[in-house]
């Protein structure tokens, strides 16, 4: 445990409060964050300017929320942002005190434009963007002497680890794409619940593959990639297990990131399969109970959604967002000789198509709107 938590402020709009929340459990959570938030931290009858004062000069950090809310309304906000600003000029030019995290697009303030931000969005970039803040922040527990006993990442101890699985999913950046990690060891598959053991730890993509990153790789092949308007963060969709191959064939050729004797590839049924449900043999990523937390049929929705719209209620266990419903995925698991097997169901199929058991089988040159993919790091020698 630490000698004593950095103390970080939030300074936010009052309309932004149920992220900012979310953010403050967040932080608190961690152990060595004390976070300051007005509704947990006032009490009734205690002046507010008084207290806000007190508790922005005592702060090791504070981290300023910013949205179209906060930055264009005049109110309490712009009045602590005033008073942090004043008291960042007594601290060194060096020093993280302040660390802007934009809530959603927006121009932060004049005087905050010189500082470094993070994006808190789209929910895709999230958790990339949370675990920057950590490091800014740990940053500043280093300049203060406050003492952490944080576990190091050793990404080769870790991978040759059988029993690393832990209750919050570790994401792991590999080119534009996030994975979750996968340990290695037993399952339940199918609807009988035939055990498996996979031997090896692999990680699977968090979501599908997106427009926006499949447009990086058509670009690069001096390819276009039309898709509507506004759907960058919507799953690819009209993707062939042929054109599946072509883009994970230029990844292993331009990622230079990747695990020793790891390669990018589609999962296959099992590694999805396990990905998708666990350990437990649960129906659905999320568990046995049928709550529709997903884009099937029935939402009447008629199209995909942006990546992580139904996370993180619809997660697996491991971390693994729209495995169920959304588009179809293709997975490197052959029925017969150019028979494909996809799994997961998709924006157009009943949510009993979205059952972690349930697969179905397609020609690898079949391309519909509701096919898209989701890829895997797994060793060399996986087959």
């Amino acid at each position: 445990m630490p000698d004593r938590k950095l103390r970080v402020f939030l300074c936010h709009s009052s309309q932004d409060k149920p992220i900012v929340r979310e953010l403050c459990q967040r932080l608190n959570a961690e152990g060595w964050i004390d976070p300051w938030l007005d509704e947990e931290k006032l009490l009734p009858g205690q002046s507010w300017d008084m207290e806000i004062e007190k508790a922005v000069e005592i702060a090791d950090a504070v981290i300023v929320c910013l949205s179209n809310n906060s930055v264009s309304k005049e109110g309490y906000v712009q009045r602590e942002l005033k008073f942090v600003l004043d008291i960042a000029l007594e601290k060194p030019e060096e020093t993280i005190f302040i660390i802007p995290l934009r809530l959603e697009e927006c121009t932060p303030p004049r005087k905050l434009r010189t500082r470094q931000y993070a994006d808190y969005f789209p929910p895709v970039n999230r958790e990339a963007a949370y675990a920057r803040l950590l490091e800014s922040l740990k940053l500043r527990t280093g300049d203060l002497d406050i003492q952490l006993d944080l576990p190091e990442l050793d990404k080769d101890k870790d991978l040759d680890d059988p029993s690393s699985i832990v209750a919050e999913p570790q994401i792991h950046p590999f080119g534009e794409l996030e994975f979750v990690k996968i340990p290695a060891g037993k399952f339940f598959m199918g609807a009988d619940k035939i055990e498996r053991d996979i031997a090896y730890h692999y990680w699977m993509g968090r979501f599908p593959v997106t427009n926006q990153q499949y447009s990086t790789f058509r670009t690069a092949m001096m390819r276009h990639h039309s898709y509507p308007k506004g759907r960058n963060l919507h799953p690819v969709g009209n993707i062939s297990r042929i054109s599946a191959d072509e883009y994970i064939k230029w990844l292993n050729e331009h990622v230079v990131d990747l695990p020793s004797g790891y390669t990018f590839q589609l999962p296959s049924e099992s590694e999805w399969e396990k990905a998708a449900r666990g350990t437990d043999g649960r129906i659905y990523p999320w568990g046995n109970e049928l709550i529709r937390a997903c884009n099937t049929r029935d939402k009447n929705i008629g199209e995909t959604t942006p990546v992580g719209t139904y996370s993180p209620q619809s997660d697996s266990p491991f971390g693994a967002g729209d495995m169920a419903g959304n588009v179809w995925e293709w997975t490197r698991t052959l029925s017969q000789e150019n028979i494909g097997v996809i799994k997961g169901g998709s924006f157009g199929d009943d949510i009993m198509y979205a059952r972690c058991d349930v697969r179905a089988f397609y020609s690898v040159a079949s391309a519909a709107s509701s096919f898209g993919m989701r890829l895997a790091v797994v060793p060399i020698s996986a087959e």
